[in-house]
Parts: C-alpha cells; sequence; structure tokens
C-alpha cells in the first residue's frame, strides 16, 4: 500500500485561544520498529485539549505539535512478526506511552511512568490523518462500535473505570455520588456505576442535565445551584452519606465532596477544573477515616476489561456531537462552554 508524504491534521503553534490551532498539513509519522501505523479515524475532545492550548503548563512538549489524546481507526502497517494485530484491522488506541523499564511499568502500572508519554500532550496526538505508537497500545476495537464510540472510550471511560473499580473497589450494593454530570468522566462513571447495579446520586447546575441523566439510570439528581448538595445527599441516603464520590471539579465541591461520604468512605479526583489547592479538612478525613485517591487513565489491563465490558455490550458511549477535523475550533468552542452532554468527537476523513 503506498502511502501519502503528508496528513491533514489539527496543530497546536502557540498558546493562547482558538487562533494558535492550525487545520493543515503535517509530515507523515514514520513508523519505528515494533510500532504500528494507524489511520485515524475518529478522535473525541477532553479538557486537557483545552489546557495544551491555553497553556500546557508543566508539560513537555514541542510547537507545532499534533492535538488529540485519543483515537481509532484501521491498522496500515505493522512488524512483519507482529501476531496480535494486522493490516485493515479495526482498532482503538491506549494514549499513555511508558517506557516498559522503570519500577512501575515492570509492575505492570505504566500509568505512573516516570517518563510516561501521552498522545495530544508529550507528542504528536490524533488529531490527524495518522499517527504511530507502540503496538502495546493498540487494542482491536469493541464488536458493535463505530470509529468515534470506539475512540470516545480510550480516556474518559478508561479514567472512570480505574477510579471506581481498582481505586474505591465500588461494589454494586453501594452509592455513589458523582459531580459534573454531562462531562465525559463523570458521565461514563453514571455508565459504571450503573453497570453493575450500584446506585448513583449525580450533580450538575443545569437542570438539562439532570433530565438526561435520570434517562441515563441516575437515581438521584441535584442541582448544585439551586440546592444545598450535602443536605440533598442526606436526604437521598437516610443521613448515612456516600460509600464513594467521584469528582474532576476540585476546590469548588472538595467540601461538599467531604461532607457527603460515609464514615471509611472512599474519595477519588482525577481533576481539579477549579483549582488545585481546596481545604484539607483533616479532621473529618482522619476522625472519620475517609480515604482519598488520586487517578489518572488506566494501564493496559483495565483497559483490556473495559473492552470485554464493551463487547458484551455492557457500555456504550455517548455522543454529543460529530464535527468534521476541519472545524476542530468549532469542536474546541463547545467543549470549553460546557454544553455538552457526553462527547464531543471529530471525524477525520472515510471510514
Amino acid at each position: 500500500m503506498s502511502l501519502p508524504n503528508s496528513m491533514k491534521a489539527a496543530i497546536l503553534t502557540g498558546h493562547g485561544g482558538n487562533e494558535v490551532v492550525a487545520f493543515g498539513e503535517r509530515p507523515l509519522p514514520e513508523r519505528q520498529p515494533g510500532d504500528v501505523l494507524v489511520r485515524v479515524h475518529a478522535a473525541t475532545l477532553n479538557r486537557v485539549d483545552l489546557y495544551m492550548r491555553d497553556s500546557g503548563a508543566g508539560i513537555t512538549h514541542t510547537l507545532p505539535q499534533v492535538m488529540g489524546v485519543d483515537g481509532a481507526g484501521v491498522v496500515v502497517a505493522v512488524d512483519a512478526d507482529e501476531r496480535r494485530l494486522k493490516p485493515g484491522q479495526r482498532v482503538v488506541l491506549h494514549p499513555g506511552i511508558g517506557c516498559g523499564r522503570c519500577e512501575f511499568c515492570q509492575r505492570g502500572d505504566h500509568p505512573l511512568c516516570v517518563e510516561m508519554r501521552l498522545l495530544g500532550e508529550h507528542r504528536d496526538g490524533t488529531f490527524a490523518e495518522y499517527v504511530s505508537l507502540p503496538a502495546r497500545n493498540v487494542f482491536p476495537a469493541p464488536e458493535g462500535f463505530d470509529f468515534v464510540e470506539a475512540a470516545a472510550i480510550g480516556v474518559n471511560h478508561l479514567t472512570a473505570w480505574r477510579m471506581l473499580f481498582s481505586k474505591a473497589q465500588m461494589k454494586p450494593w453501594e452509592t455513589a455520588l458523582i459531580f459534573g454530570i454531562g462531562g465525559g468522566v463523570s458521565l461514563a462513571a453514571l455508565q459504571l456505576v450503573k453497570m453493575i447495579g450500584a446506585r448513583a446520586i449525580v450533580t450538575s447546575q443545569h437542570d438539562d442535565k439532570l433530565a438526561q441523566a435520570r434517562d441515563f439510570g441516575a437515581d438521584v439528581a441535584i442541582n448544585g445551584a439551586k440546592q444545598d448538595v450535602v443536605r440533598a445527599v442526606m436526604d437521598a441516603t437516610n443521613g448515612r452519606g456516600v460509600d464513594v464520590v467521584i469528582e474532576n471539579v476540585g476546590a469548588a465541591v472538595w467540601p461538599l465532596a467531604m461532607k457527603s461520604l460515609v464514615r471509611g468512605g472512599r474519595l477519588v479526583t482525577c481533576g481539579a477544573t477549579t483549582g488545585g489547592n481546596p481545604s484539607a479538612d483533616l479532621q473529618r478525613l482522619f476522625i472519620r477515616q475517609l480515604q482519598v485517591f488520586g487517578s489518572t487513565l488506566g494501564d493496559f489491563a483495565e483497559f483490556r476489561d473495559l473492552l470485554r465490558a464493551c463487547d458484551l455490550g455492557r457500555i456504550k458511549p455517548v455522543i454529543d456531537r460529530r464535527f468534521p477535523l476541519a472545524h476542530v475550533r468549532d469542536a474546541l468552542d463547545m467543549l470549553e462552554s460546557g454544553r455538552q452532554f457526553g462527547k464531543i468527537a471529530l471525524e477525520i476523513g472515510d471510514a
């Protein structure tokens, strides 16, 4: 198969607003031994795309850089001795590329890799027609998923899976409080909580999102702009509190999260969009013996488990809007507005 010398891509050229996001030509990535060249057909937007556009502070990267963290497409080229993947196969990408040598990679927890390089953050990403990455990061796409749906599970659902099942060890008889429903991780968490038959309480400041969350199985929906969240949680749990809190909002909701937990409860956080320095509430933490977990992404074993659940029809990601790659600025505007319920996707060329 002959390949072009260049490809269309959404390129980060600086830091600021959408003026630093260009749609144009980039050289085709060179596939290294052990890598897989993938023709990308879809990617979805994540909050980190806005962060990289705005500043990228603290993330080592070189401009210009192709944006985009998750993706799905078709294998174009692999090593001759690759047995798991073959040209023409539909695949989904794990965006975290570890070194494979540090103590964390060697014990199978590569999200903690000391040299972790993420697509769209530390290296060229998926908002492009082609991407090359190690074969260990490429997995068969779930049966019955289109490319957008497959791409959508690679960050948000994987992150929520690790938060709920590896960190919090959520049980079917427990109750979870999920802040900011409508966002990607929060909505994925709701789906996973309901997948195991557990109870879900969700919050939002938008009644329309709360109504949609009820349609997806939320047992209790709280408008944080109109209601006292802690009181509503206690009313919904007969004064007990929730077993698990899932949050990626940070400082704005941290006191509410801590006060909503049952004694011995678990809080898992994966973000801090409203600030990273909340009140620690140490007295509550130790007197009630609460547990706080930080979490990012997920490892390969967790991704395989997630994909198996998708193959069994237990999970289907929610897609709010699809844009062509050339309209990436419009997609970023929608993400920044917070209007979405589910994922905002980019369709990249013909499928």
